[in-house]
Formats: structure tokens, C-alpha cells, sequence
């Protein structure tokens, strides 16, 4: 369906070189992405165009604001990945400070389906997964090698205000015996700084490309700890097995090739070292997909959401520090 565009993003357009003066304002069609964006598919001659435009009040329940400046550091993150490895993301058109926005090439979904879909219709490639875990930690290893890369990224507040307080803060205010255990996770996230992170690395941001992943969606980028960024898309590949039962043994599996592919490809720091923290990590974001301000919309079901809660209360009161240990407790609970 074609929409008149907002005025803002007609401007942006205007001011990115994307749209002459003169030109009337093109149609659009809104896409349905996350919470944090509006949207908008738009053709500008014969190049279909994807335009994002941070919200400063995210389209979730709970009251969560986060800075629009967000997407400057989208911006920055897609030029840095993609300088490490060509591909990784879209190619980048513009930005747009004034008004939060960014323009980048449109992928089609017939040619790069959601990695999210593909998992939700019980298409679980342990291969396609291992690459992911082999190009997120290729990007994390280059940033790495290079900490001037850091001085792009002043995002510590904005990791913090879309990050580390609607899910592990705001869950330990849920959980206040589990609390310390959470607040302990926040603060050593926050604390370690090591190589450019995406921030929302999930299968709904990846796209199953001819080539390879694609990663969408960084506006959480931040120079920080890598291990945030396996946990948290390790993370989706646990509760998925909740949403597609038939694909569970499957799910499992692209969880083992994802971690062991990452964990072999890391050389800034000792692979076991990040795995401890990926694995501590993961049980205070699965709490927060039922009880952060940003739950999951497919686990409804309360005997789904109370399974949910006893791993991960089991695995914050006695944390694992290898990830074979955390699906052992996962497959354990949810078998």
C-alpha cells in the first residue's frame, strides 16, 4: 500500500541529496519492523530505498525512552562492519541528524528472508548459523584490533537507556531476590570494553542473504563487550524452541554452531574468558524476555513464560560458565 510520506522523512530525503528540490514528494509503504523506528519503503526513480527514523518513545508498553541520535551511530556501526567484512550490512545512502534518519539500500524479502521467519517456519541450518557466529565475531575481531575505532562510538548512555535498563534492570526490579545477580551483570557489561558491538543482534535483525547474513538494525552499537552480542542472539535461539516446538532439537543445534563458530574465530582476548561471560549473560536476558520492559511477542502462554523463569532464576543463582552448560539446564527444563 503507497502512503504519503511524513514530512520529516520527505525533508531528510531532502537534505540527505536523495530527493532534488524541486521533485515532489515520492509515495511510500510503512514497513512493520521493531519498536524503536518508523520505517518506510521508498522508490526514488528505479532504486527501491529504506529509510529508518528513530522514535524517541519506543512502541512498547512500558514508558521507554532512548535518544533519536541513535541512528547516527546505526550509521557509524554499518560503515565500520562493513569495512570488515564487505556485505555484512546494507549499503548506507545518507543520514540525517536532524531528524534521526538514515537511507539505505532496500533487500527484498523474496531474496533476503528474516532469519526470524525462516526459524519460525521450522528451517533450522546449523550451517547458516555457524556463519553468523563466524562474521559477528570476524567484525568484533577487526574493531578489536583497531580501539581507535571507540572515539565513534560515545554511546555508553544510549546502550544504557535501550540496553542494560529495560532488560537486566528493569527485570531485577521484578526479581528482587535475583537483583544483585542482575545489577552485577549490568555493571560488569558496562564495564568492559573491547570491540564495536551491534547491541541487537537477533534473528529478526539478520537477513538470510545469497551471501551470507546480513546484520540490521544496530542503533544499540557500542564500543563495549563483545560477549553481549552472543548471548543476546544465543538468547532467541533458546526461546524459539518455545515458539516452534518441531524445530527444538534443530534450534539447539544452530545454538551449538553459532557459539562454538564464534568462540573458534576469537583472538582479542582468551575464547574462555568470553564464553564465562556470554554464558553468566544469558540467563538475565532470557528473564527479561518475559519480564523486561521488552518481552517477547510469541511466548504468551504462562506455563511458557514460568519455564522461562526457572532456568534462568536457577542459572542466576548458580551461574554456568560454559554455554553446553546453559542449553544442558535449557534442554533439561524445556524437554
Amino acid at each position: 500500500m503507497r502512503d504519503q510520506l511524513p514530512p520529516p522523512i520527505v525533508a531528510a530525503l531532502r537534505r540527505m541529496g536523495l530527493l532534488a528540490a524541486d521533485l515532489p514528494p515520492p509515495c511510500g509503504e510503512a514497513l512493520a519492523g521493531g519498536v524503536s523506528s518508523d520505517i518506510w519503503l521508498i522508490r526514488l526513480g528505479d532504486r527501491p530505498v529504506c529509510v529508518k527514523r528513530a522514535l524517541a518513545r519506543l512502541k512498547v508498553a512500558a514508558d521507554w525512552q532512548a535518544p533519536v541520535e541513535r541512528n547516527r551511530y546505526e550509521a557509524r556501526w554499518m560503515r565500520h562492519a562493513g569495512a570488515a567484512l564487505p556485505g555484512a550490512a546494507p549499503a548506507l545512502l545518507g543520514e540525517d541528524a536532524e531528524s534521526g534518519s538514515l537511507a539505505m539500500d532496500y533487500l527484498p524479502p523474496e531474496r533476503y528472508p528474516l532469519w526470524k521467519t525462516r526459524l519460525r517456519d521450522g528451517h533450522a541450518d546449523p550451517d547458516f548459523a555457524a556463519t553468523v557466529g563466524h562474521n559477528l565475531a570476524t567484525i568484533h575481531s577487526t574493531t578489536a584490533a583497531d580501539p581507535t575505532v571507540a572515539a565513534d562510538f560515545p554511546t555508553d548512555a544510549i546502550f544504557h537507556a535501550i540496553r542494560l535498563d529495560p532488560y537486566l534492570l528493569a527485570t531485577a526490579a521484578r526479581h528482587p531476590d535475583r537483583a544483585a545477580a542482575l545489577r552485577r551483570l549490568a555493571a560488569d557489561t558496562a564495564a568492559t570494553r573491547l570491540a564495536l558491538v551491534h547491541g541487537d543482534v537477533s534473528p529478526k535483525n539478520i537477513l538470510v542473504g545469497p551471501a551470507g547474513p546480513v546484520f540490521l538494525d544496530a542503533e544499540c552499537a557500542w564500543w563495549g563487550d563483545p560477549a553481549f552480542d552472543l548471548a543476546f542472539c544465543l538468547t532467541h535461539l533458546l526461546l524459539k524452541c518455545l515458539w516452534t516446538p518441531p524445530a527444538r532439537q534443530g534450534l539447539l543445534d544452530c545454538f551449538a554452531a553459532l557459539g562454538g563458530r564464534y568462540l573458534a574465530r576469537v583472538d582479542w582476548e582468551r575464547p574462555v574468558a568470553l564464553e564465562a561471560r556470554a554464558a553468566t549473560l544469558l540467563p538475565g536476558l532470557l528473564l527479561a524476555r518475559v519480564d523486561g520492559k521488552s518481552p517477547v511477542e510469541y511466548i504468551t502462554a504462562a506455563s511458557d513464560q514460568d519455564r522461562v523463569r526457572r532456568v534462568a532464576r536457577a542459572l542466576l543463582a548458580a551461574p554456568a560458565t560454559r554455554l553446553d552448560r546453559v542449553a544442558a539446564a535449557w534442554r533439561k527444563e524445556t524437554g
